[in-house]
């Protein structure tokens, strides 16, 4: 029975053959009939892009944690606010705001000696 799928005609790149030989000697398959001698009916564009997930393997990176900019506790978020609203520049208030959120992460909670601490450093004194 005749393959629907492949022409009778012979290959053009073997000859019919189904097999190529060098100058040294070396025989191998011919690539363009995989061996049939027949040519291959031409198909048209064939996209070989893998773009099923299976395709794709999970990375082993770790994900990409988002740097906390503002504190999460009322107290720190409070704190903040009145950092905000100083007069100080902003490089300051960059500085102590990312104080607070340091505080906050390895305590748990603006201590009040913390914030007594923190308002000295945007708050003048009062006078006596």
């Amino acid at each position: 029975m005749i393959d629907p799928t492949r022409s009778a005609e012979p290959c053009g790149v073997c000859g019919g053959d189904g097999r190529l030989h060098n100058a040294w000697g070396q025989i191998a398959t011919c690539p363009a009939c995989h061996g049939s001698g027949r040519r291959a009916e031409d198909r048209g564009f064939h996209d070989v892009t893998k773009t099923k997930p299976s395709h794709h393997q999970p990375t082993n990176r770790a994900k990409v944690v988002e740097k906390q900019t503002w504190p999460t506790t009322p107290q720190g978020a409070a704190l903040a606010s009145d950092v905000r609203a100083s007069s100080l520049d902003d490089a300051t208030k960059a500085r102590i705001t990312r104080e607070i959120i340091d505080h906050e992460s390895t305590h748990g909670q603006c201590t009040k000696t913390f914030v007594k601490k923190i308002r000295k450093q945007f708050r003048p004194a009062a006078a006596p």
